[in-house]
């Protein structure tokens, strides 16, 4: 039998010398210089290993809660609330917010700035890792609200926590968050662009994704090495195509592994018909060119493709 899963440590109450209880107001928290302080103050120091870069531009936080239109009907899921400045904004519209901090010590701190909005039962601080939370047991008691994610996401696992939240039975309504600006890039490409792919094509699947803003290095404290940007996922209602989505998602992985290869070459070396006479003919029947690549298909190309393939080698 495996491990049982972590337990999420949801903190309600903390108590903590009175000298620590130094509470900086959201606008001090959006400046270089508040954030160094409250670090200081509470003998923290961001972690580069857990990607921790605070956001320092209220301008790019405003657009982050315009994009996500949190309301009183919604309860939010935020992950990586960090210090609490976005925290604070979606407080101010959502009617109930949950925050997942991996950061014990980020935690406890959060648990001390909003201990009244914790007290009159409107969030949930959680430290836990967001790969590894019961989701489901967390957004239980919620299930009458609309469900909404907003996040600042750490680079090193944006696609994985993206993709979970996207393929979760819980049916978020939106996901908004700030990612690196390649991946957002990629997320939202348009098909034929360098940056299309495997990741858009999963993406288009379940959302219409748009690239809200872009945010330079600027407007963290400590500065990332790369830019950022914020997405908005709206989730789709349902799939844009019908089509067997395992098999299609494998042709389209072995179209993207080998991408500078034709689509016949690449379908052919990945096992996907005995000749390569069998795969163009199959091109022909959607109406593509035998020496197209796979950048170039839609996801109703793809979509179209599978069925024709009959959902194995030919």
């Amino acid at each position: 039998m495996g491990a049982a899963p972590p337990k999420c440590i949801i903190i309600y109450h903390l108590t903590f010398e009175s000298e620590r209880m130094i509470i900086i107001s959201a606008p001090d928290i959006l400046t270089s210089t508040g954030v160094r302080t409250l670090l200081a103050r509470h003998g923290f120091a961001p972690r580069k290993k857990w990607g921790q870069h605070f956001l320092t531009d209220e301008h790019i936080l405003q657009k982050i809660i315009s994009a996500a239109t949190p309301t009183a009907q919604d309860c939010v899921l935020e992950v990586g609330p960090g210090l609490g400045a976005l925290t604070q904004g979606l407080l101010a519209k959502a009617g109930h917010v949950i925050a997942i901090e991996l950061d014990k010590g980020l935690a406890e701190l959060l648990g001390i700035t909003f201990h009244e909005q914790v007290k009159a039962n409107l969030l949930d601080i959680v430290q836990v890792d967001i790969l590894k939370a019961d989701l489901e047991g967390l957004l239980a008691p919620f299930k009458e609200k609309r469900l909404k994610v907003v996040a600042n996401l750490p680079y090193y696992i944006t696609t994985p926590v993206i993709m979970r939240l996207l393929e979760s039975p819980l049916h978020f309504d939106s996901i908004t968050v700030m990612i690196q600006k390649e991946v957002a890039q990629r997320m939202s490409a348009a098909a034929g662009t360098k940056a299309y792919g495997s990741l858009t094509l999963a993406v288009q699947y379940y959302a219409e994704a748009r690239i809200v803003a872009t945010v330079p290095v600027s407007s963290f404290h400590p500065r990332p090495e790369v830019e950022s940007a914020v997405i908005h996922l709206q989730a789709l209602n349902a799939p844009p195509v019908k089509a067997d989505k395992q098999r299609m998602f494998e042709i389209i992985h072995a179209a993207f592994a080998q991408r500078r290869k034709t689509l016949v070459n690449a379908l052919f070396a990945a096992g996907f018909a005995e000749s390569k006479n069998a795969l163009t003919a199959a091109l022909e029947k959607c109406g593509l060119r035998a020496d197209i690549r796979g950048e170039a298909l839609t996801i109703e190309n793809f979509a179209k493709l599978t069925e024709v393939l009959s959902c194995r080698p030919l």
